[in-house]
């Protein structure tokens, strides 16, 4: 298995994956949003045998507190065709994605998902808790990249293409 950059050749598959990866659309559409709105800013595939078989993407987010704005990504959606799960392609996506934000000076990444299995790369709920947003809550976690000062209170917002996902919900 290999990651490499999403390129746009790779959007036919990329849907796929989504499609195969989640019980609707809403996933493949919103990754199609993001690109086509231009707030997509991190996007890997999974390779296997030159197939795609999972992808990760990683959207600009609106995030500031105490009078401070941060360099901040939400990464949603992470999805890996059934064949490929429980193979290690998303953990490698996602070790992947964590590198390359940091590697762009990104100092703080979001998402929403289970604490058993993205606080094993060091996402907290606690490390969210500060920052108000549409999805607080135990499944919305942030990991700081670098050593970055948490806010007293602030806020987190994801790109506006989310919000049609939150209503197909």
């Amino acid at each position: 298995m290999a990651i490499r950059d999403g390129l746009d050749s790779d959007a036919v598959a990329i849907r796929a994956v989504h499609l195969g990866a989640f019980p609707t659309s809403a996933e493949a559409d919103l990754v199609e949003r993001l690109v086509a709105e231009g707030d997509a800013v991190i996007s890997l595939v999974a390779e296997e045998k030159g197939e795609v078989v999972g992808h990760i993407l990683l959207s600009r987010m609106s995030v500031c507190g105490d009078g401070r704005d941060y360099r901040a990504l939400g990464v949603a959606p992470v999805g890996v065709v059934a064949r490929g799960q429980g193979r290690g392609h998303g953990s490698a996506l996602i070790r992947a994605a964590l590198d390359r934000a940091a590697a762009l000076g990104e100092e703080i990444l979001f998402l929403l998902g289970s604490p058993a299995y993205y606080g094993r790369f060091g996402f907290r709920a606690e490390a969210a808790a500060a920052f108000a947003s549409p999805y607080a809550g135990s499944h919305l976690m942030a990991l700081r990249l670098h050593d970055v000062p948490l806010p007293i209170s602030g806020r987190a917002d994801y790109a506006p293409a989310f919000a049609a996902l939150e209503a197909a919900s």
